[in-house]
């Protein structure tokens, strides 16, 4: 990953839809704090007041929906504004970030899920990112299981959770390929289990990373 500085104090979570981010969230921020440490948690898109709006955007279902470049440029605007605001104030004073999805979730869903140039989105992550994590968590799950357990939740679907079948299954194998590709950073969990296992799991990986990093 040519120029893109390592943030050894930055961990991303990622993962399809249903696959539990939140929870698992929850339990590494709370093994975090328990070091006394700070902890900031964050999400993607988002994560500032203007890149929230992008979100919304984004997600809203009562627009014209974007096509894929644009959704793709929305993202990364939203993601420059959340990298300069927010990540690398908080990385600079000696903070832990936590983070629900971060670069590799462009690679996935538009990179994947829309067929985008992977090698254009490498050229913004470069140009306006600059930073990689130096731990990130896949959430795995089949695509059926993560649309069951979404499916269950009493909310209205966004515009992205409303894509069909086949486009998470082609993000499902983004994601996979991108561990693959980038093992040194990214583990994978099994997140098919229930909730609590797959958090202990996680915490047991960031546990290890501490580790390796203190």
């Amino acid at each position: 990953m040519t120029g893109l500085a390592t943030q050894a104090r930055f961990i991303t979570l990622e993962g399809g839809e249903g696959a539990g981010k939140t929870t698992v969230l929850n339990a590494l921020r709370d093994a975090l704090k328990a070091t006394g440490a700070e902890v900031v948690t964050t999400r993607e898109p988002g994560g500032t007041p203007l890149a929230e709006q992008i979100r919304g955007l984004l997600l809203d279902t009562h627009h014209e929906p974007p096509s894929p470049h644009t959704e793709l440029l929305l993202m990364f605007a939203a993601r420059a504004q959340h990298v300069r605001e927010t990540l690398l104030p908080a990385l600079q004073r000696g903070a832990w970030v936590l983070c629900d999805r971060f670069t590799d979730s462009s690679y996935a869903y538009q990179g994947g899920g829309r067929d985008l140039d992977t090698t254009f989105i490498a050229e913004l992550e470069r140009r306006v990112v600059g930073i990689r994590p130096g731990l990130t968590l896949l959430l795995d799950v089949g695509v059926r299981q993560g649309r069951e357990r979404m499916r269950g939740r009493d909310l209205l679907p966004d515009r992205i959770e409303r894509e069909r079948e086949d486009f998470f299954e082609r993000v499902r194998a983004a994601y996979l390929a991108r561990a693959e590709a980038e093992p040194d950073r990214t583990r994978v969990v099994d997140a098919s289990a229930s909730a609590d296992e797959v958090a202990s799991r996680a915490v047991a990986l960031l546990q290890h990373y501490l580790g390796s990093v203190a």
